[in-house]
């Protein structure tokens, strides 16, 4: 089963982060009524430094409202305040996807001054892109810890002899270990990798290594024909040559 594998952690986080990046930039860009730049900032900066704050910083305040209201009160009402454990991981995974936008936050600055001399710097707070979320939450994922399934006062390590080490706000839970995706199974509906086109140079998930799962690989050429070297001739046609390239393609056994 899927529910409660790192998978479904990793879906939960970046689908509440996404939510907070999108209602964040709407309301900076002034495309909702209930919010606009973050206005707690105005007036402040260092004057001696040189820099004061400006421009339109992202409240990703009422982002991170907004999220939490729409992914986890629904979990709640359903569950009651404290829930099952499977229900409390998911709250989790929601406010890691939340922390992760919060701790990327950066600030830009734009130079103010004569020949560019930057006497005084105009400065505002900004999200980092969501690629950068999505490879920091990816991270979190791939070192994700197992709980236990049984709640008691709070979630804990699923390890005992790790379960005096404390869970952080930005770390990504699970229950259950996941299932085999390399092998075919109708039931689940995992289509496995047999058979699946992969890149033989590539060390990322798209390399033969990784997606065939160590079963290693068959190599194939494939003629491709298609139109090229087209011209216009006057008047009034096309022609063209008809050129073939020959590739190798890579699929896994």
């Amino acid at each position: 089963c899927f529910v409660g594998t790192k998978e479904t952690a990793f879906i939960y986080a970046v689908t509440s982060a996404g939510l907070v990046h999108s209602v964040t930039r709407s309301c900076s860009a002034g495309n909702m009524t209930e919010c606009s730049c973050d206005t707690s900032l105005r007036h402040g900066g260092s004057a001696s430094e040189g820099w004061h704050w400006g421009g339109c910083s992202d409240d990703i305040h009422y982002g991170m409202s907004f999220s939490r209201k729409f992914l986890d009160v629904p979990v709640k009402d359903v569950t009651g305040k404290s829930g099952s454990g499977l229900a409390a991981m998911n709250l989790h995974n929601n406010e890691a996807g939340r922390q992760a936008v919060a701790k990327l936050m950066s600030v830009d600055c734009r130079c103010h001054g004569v020949s560019g001399s930057c006497a005084v710097k105009t400065c505002w707070k900004t999200m980092s892109s969501f690629e950068k979320i999505g490879r920091f939450l990816k991270d979190k994922y791939e070192n994700s810890i197992q709980i236990s399934d049984r709640l008691k006062k709070k979630l804990r390590r699923k390890e005992k002899s790790q379960r005096k080490v404390p869970i952080g706000k930005e770390d990504l839970l699970y229950i259950n270990k996941s299932p085999n995706y390399c092998v075919e199974d109708q039931k689940l509906g995992i289509p496995g990798t047999q058979g699946r086109e992969c890149n033989r140079t590539s060390e990322g998930p798209d390399g033969c290594n990784l997606l065939c799962c160590g079963r290693g690989y068959n190599t194939h050429v494939v003629r491709h024909v298609e139109r090229c070297e087209c011209k216009f001739v006057w008047c009034c046609y096309v022609r063209c040559r008809r050129c073939e390239t020959m590739t190798d393609v890579h699929t896994c056994k």
